[in-house]
């Protein structure tokens, strides 16, 4: 596989396993130290144990009604990856990093479409 599929599979493994609260599905497509903000005046920080536990408890299950998303890896810089996505209920940019265990979302900027 290219490193754009690697990097979009990574993505698609973040909103499934959103989507279906799949704690499996979340924890590879997530970087150990993830740092993911929602926009706004005061930046709060959801971490990667976070973001697992949101998702062992099924709190993305309601957003994944529309699952259409569009996918843009925009940049591919050796180990570094910037895509943007838009999906039915937010618009996320998002950074990867290629680890030894393959492409991993390392940061998040958010909002609610």
């Amino acid at each position: 596989m290219s490193d754009r599929e690697l990097i979009t599979r990574a993505v698609m493994d973040y909103y499934e396993g959103w989507y279906d609260g799949d704690v499996m599905l979340m924890e590879r497509a997530l970087h150990p130290d993830l740092v993911k903000r929602r926009a706004g005046e005061e930046l709060g920080v959801t971490t990667k144990e976070r973001m697992v536990e949101l998702t062992r408890q099924g709190a993305g299950k309601p957003d994944g009604a529309d699952r259409a998303l569009d996918i843009d890896v925009e940049g591919v810089h050796e180990d570094i990856a910037n895509v943007t996505v838009s999906a039915a209920v937010y618009h996320e940019y998002l950074q990867l990093v290629r680890t030894r265990d393959g492409w991993k979302i390392a940061n998040v900027l958010w909002q609610p479409r």
